[in-house]
């Protein structure tokens, strides 16, 4: 019974991060005006709002219009779900548990936006900074969460200043910086940099698939990415410091 509660969970904090989604990179308000329709405008019912649920009873279709409903609805409520789910199951029911499931939430939220408008909200992206720090059981982990989180903004500012100046453009942006920061308190400074790896693995089949003559098409969403493989990393964590403990002793 308390994995269907962690499951319903993270679906309705999925179904306020598809509002984020929606409204954060309009600059719209989050609670004003009411959930609507975004072809008729004509504000739902509560059980329009269900979970999941409600878009499979709808068909995928506005109860009053007909007009298509986004997919991304059901798949960010479903991912969100399994998130919160696996995140608990790893590390208990514990108040840091539904912490680190909120900060991937928020990454997730970040990667749509990422990919639908290339940009990255600051409030949403020091919204999940500030979780991935405070997410913690002792004020030791308060500390050290601080740390790697500053050694990652560090060495991320540093490398971007350096990569900048032999392209002769902006190499990374500051989202990228702050994702960098989250990934260094969520996992530590080792685990971090295993993860920003196989992120960088994860990205390169993308960027060749992508890839044109034309320049834009070469600005992949990167947070994607990142988060992925920092979700990779947290759920295989122990496995990872094995094969590291193995290949450097």
């Amino acid at each position: 019974m308390e994995w269907i509660f962690i499951f319903i969970l993270g679906a309705t904090i999925g179904s306020f991060m598809n509002v984020l989604i929606v409204r954060t990179p309009l600059d719209e308000s989050v609670s004003f005006p009411a959930s609507h329709c975004m072809s008729c405008n004509t504000p739902l019912r509560f059980y329009h709002n269900i979970p999941i649920l409600s878009w499979l009873f709808l068909r995928g279709k506005c109860g009053f219009c007909t007009a298509p409903i986004s997919k991304q609805y059901p798949i960010v409520e479903v991912l969100s779900a399994l998130m919160f789910v696996f995140t608990f199951m790893k590390l208990g029911m514990t108040l840091q548990a539904f912490g680190i499931s909120l900060v991937f939430t928020l990454l997730l939220s970040l990667s749509v936006i990422d990919f639908y408008y290339k940009m990255v909200p600051d409030s949403l992206n020091l919204a999940a900074l500030t979780i991935a720090i405070i997410s913690v059981t002792s004020l030791q982990e308060l500390g050290e969460n601080s740390i790697d989180a500053l050694l990652f903004a560090g060495g991320f500012t540093l490398l971007r200043f350096y990569l900048s100046y032999f392209l002769k453009k902006e190499a990374m942006g500051e989202a990228d910086i702050m994702i960098a920061a989250t990934m260094g308190a969520l996992l530590g400074v080792k685990l971090a940099l295993v993860a920003i790896f196989i992120s960088a693995l994860l990205a390169l089949p993308a960027l060749l698939l992508v890839r044109t003559d034309d320049e834009d098409s070469h600005q992949l969403p990167f947070i994607p990415f990142l988060a992925m493989a920092a979700w990779i990393v947290l759920l295989f964590d122990k496995y990872v410091t094995a094969y590291l403990a193995g290949l450097y002793g």
